[in-house]
């Protein structure tokens, strides 16, 4: 293997994210769902012919942490995958993180040789289920969250297999939408098939490959770096759901030399909920966490984790087995993993690490038969002080990097009327760099509906750091015609009459740093 010289580095680490990110244009302007095209709840990456990550886009952390796991369980379940050939999977028990997430990888060849892989994961809107949007707070198995997808090969070098898509869109309520949706990620995976080829037909196949393990290993000597900089040592934090009395999620964060363990011995154990988030969110979660404190400017990919290991007791809410539920587990129990690392890591390096963000996706979904509909949307809120400046208000934090549904887009393309979106004042954290705040969204129902919603923060406000003052916790407030009030628990589906409206008042950010201390 010839090494690269500095410069070729550049050049490949950039060329292969910009294959990632065209992917992602082409699957948002292909896209039929709202949830797609205009919030970007998509992801895309690259992989090398075995299947390890070399490239990313900055699009959500959730999904692209645990995409691996899905390239992987296809290659195990499948072996490998011919040019032209792409297989669908969406199993949180093989490589996914909940059903609506669909991830399509396609093989890249080239020269007659396996150059790699390229895969993309959307949210759909609706997989099927017991409530529209697939994520039934009534759940208490996953087999009543919709349709469980394992590894199979849904197009080939003669085109999509129809039979494979028309079975996903015969379990959705939205088949149409499904559809149209299910194309724009063949296309995404087009777009990265046609650059992959043309990037090896510009530097050569045999050179990519070196490349793609060029800026694996470059990735993994800075992020090394990082950790060296980091106090040996084990570091304990902790913190609950809100389901109950609280589910404790745990964990021992420890520092060696430039390797991380982090161990979530003594989490509670998997319940009948579907805030179970399987093996691949809580890797992932970890991942984006390492990242984030170490080297957030190292070309994203698998070099960025060799020194992560992460170690998960079987049968936790963070390691369900089968058939736990886990719509949830992917959107909420991240957030509180997230917080639960940040905390932890906090102890050893206290001057690097922000007060806590909102620590919930604030999953809103409302949906019905006549008309077919299915809305769904995460809702953006405070983020955290850290030690450089206050916290950004209505942002989405943490393990979502989602953008908004417009007020048009929600009002043109469903049978609702936004009547509030804003954001909420005062309720971010006080301190010497305050929370940002949270947001508020009031959406009226046009029809008879059903809705959802699974968020956290409702109970325990996200905490401030070096004696900043927490973040205000959010509400959900059901609204009558006649104008009566009612308040919502974190997590629920209730029946939505025509005229009735819900209110979603998102978390403030904590503060970091105490009100007065200008240090």
């Amino acid at each position: 293997m010839t090494e690269l010289t500095a410069v070729e580095l550049e050049v490949f680490r950039h060329a292969l994210a910009g294959i990632a990110d065209e992917m992602g244009v082409a699957l948002r302007r292909a896209a039929y769902s709202p949830n797609i095209k205009e919030r970007a709840d998509c992801s895309a990456a690259v992989f090398d012919a075995d299947g390890e990550m070399v490239a990313q886009a900055e699009h959500i952390p959730v999904h692209l942490g645990a995409m691996p796991a899905s390239v992987r369980a296809v290659l195990d379940t499948c072996g490998q995958l011919e040019p032209g050939q792409q297989v669908c999977v969406n199993d949180p028990y093989l490589g996914g993180t909940h059903l609506p997430d669909l991830t399509i990888v396609a093989a890249v060849g080239y020269d007659d040789q396996l150059l790699g892989y390229v895969a993309n994961r959307a949210h759909h809107a609706d997989v099927g289920g017991a409530a529209p949007g697939s994520m039934p707070a009534s759940a208490t198995e996953i087999a009543m969250e919709g349709v469980r997808i394992p590894p199979i090969r849904i197009a080939d070098a003669d085109g999509e297999r129809e039979d494979v898509v028309r079975l996903i869109a015969a379990n959705s309520r939205t088949p149409e939408e499904r559809r149209g949706d299910l194309r724009a990620q063949f296309a995404a995976n087009h777009v990265g098939v046609v650059r992959m080829r043309e990037l090896a037909e510009r530097m050569g196949a045999q050179r990519l490959r070196e490349a793609m393990a060029a800026v694996c290993d470059y990735s993994d000597r800075r992020v090394r770096a990082a950790i060296r900089d980091i106090p040996d040592g084990c570091y304990r934090n902790e913190d609950v759901l809100e389901i109950g009395d609280g589910i404790p999620i745990r964990a021992a964060v420890t520092v060696s030399g430039d390797e991380v363990v982090v161990d979530f011995d003594g989490t509670a154990e998997q319940i009948p909920v579907n805030c179970n988030a399987v093996f691949a969110v809580t890797l992932s979660a970890s991942m984006f966490v390492l990242r984030m404190l170490t080297d957030p400017d190292a070309p994203p990919n698998a070099g960025c984790y060799r020194a992560l290991r992460v170690e998960a007791p079987a049968g936790t809410v963070v390691n369900p087995t089968f058939p736990a539920p886990t719509a949830a587990g992917n959107v909420e129990t991240s957030q509180r993993i997230v917080d639960v690392l940040l905390g932890a890591f906090a102890q050893a390096i206290p001057g690097q690490v922000p007060a806590a963000s909102q620590g919930t996706m604030n999953n809103l979904l409302i949906g019905g038969s006549d008309p077919a509909f299915s809305y769904y949307e995460t809702l953006g809120g405070g983020e955290g002080g850290t030690p450089a400046r206050p916290g950004m208000s209505g942002v989405h934090t943490g393990m979502t990097n989602t953008q908004n549904t417009p007020a048009e887009a929600v009002e043109l393309d469903y049978p609702l009327r936004v009547w509030r979106y804003e954001l909420r004042p005062s309720s971010g954290g006080a301190g010497r760099h305050p929370g940002g705040d949270g947001l508020v969204r009031e959406i009226e129902a046009l029809a008879d509906c059903t809705l959802t919603i699974q968020s956290e923060r409702r109970e325990h406000a996200p905490p401030g750091a070096r004696g900043g003052e927490p973040g205000e916790v959010g509400r959900n407030v059901l609204i009558r015609p006649d104008g009566t009030e009612e308040q919502l628990s974190a997590k629920g589906t209730w029946p939505l009459r025509r005229g009735d409206r819900v209110r979603i008042e998102t978390p403030g950010g904590g503060s970091w740093g105490a009100p007065g201390d200008g240090r």
